[in-house]
């Protein structure tokens, strides 16, 4: 069974307020949101369920992104993978590219996808293809939810996993378009360089729960 939703959950702080986050999810709405082929949000594959945005178990529906694009910015987040499940968080999704490719932040059953089970670069937290997390994460079992957070600022881009930093890499660096050239997203234009882009939740045929998504605009 999935964690009681607590009273805090997917509300924002009078110090969040203050400190310019934006909520992205009450619990109900899923108005800050659409498909990622469409103006409008999947009629099939999401629902929203005791306060969590969830993705049913081969129901379809597609990826769903942001409304609004994001360049410079703070994404924070909880989820939660079905045992054996693949999902995963993009930035930097630019629709002129013609499909929902973007920098993926790995969500994923570590112990059981066969995504996972290929290395660290296919793991929780991973750049994906690109980078992998720090060996020493801290990951919550299967079932239970974890905290995660994207931070872009400047060209410093950092994943964090359960309040640690596990992944940090500069956008357009030597080292970062280098391991760029060894991933599937080679031939991607602009593919690890900082652009203006939605964020995306993936559908990924599995069962995934998400709360408490809330971003703020850093680029002031």
């Amino acid at each position: 069974a999935l964690p009681i939703l607590e009273e805090s959950n997917n509300r924002l702080s009078a110090e969040e307020k203050a400190a310019g986050w934006e909520l992205l999810f009450d619990g109900q709405s899923t108005d800050k949101w659409r498909s990622a082929r469409g103006e409008a949000f999947p009629t099939q594959g999401w629902v929203v369920e005791g306060g969590w945005l969830k993705h049913l178990d081969k129901a379809g529906g597609g990826d769903i992104v942001t409304k609004n694009r994001y360049e410079e910015f703070e994404f924070s987040w909880e989820w939660v993978v079905a045992p054996g499940a693949n999902s995963g968080v993009k930035y930097f999704v630019v629709p002129e590219r013609g499909t929902s490719i973007g920098h993926e932040y790995q969500v994923i059953d570590d112990g059981a996808h066969a995504d996972a089970l290929r290395g660290a670069k296919y793991q929780t937290a991973a750049f994906y293809d690109v980078f992998p997390p720090a060996e020493d994460k801290t990951l919550q079992p299967v079932g239970d939810f974890n905290r995660s957070r994207i931070v872009v600022r400047g060209n410093q881009a950092q994943h964090w996993l359960n309040g640690d930093l596990v992944n940090e890499y500069e956008l357009g660096s030597e080292e970062t378009l280098a391991a760029v050239q060894k991933s599937k997203f080679r031939n991607t234009d602009g593919f690890g360089t900082r652009v203006s882009g939605h964020i995306l939740l993936q559908d990924h045929s599995d069962e995934v729960w998400y709360r408490n998504l809330k971003v703020r605009d850093l680029s002031h």
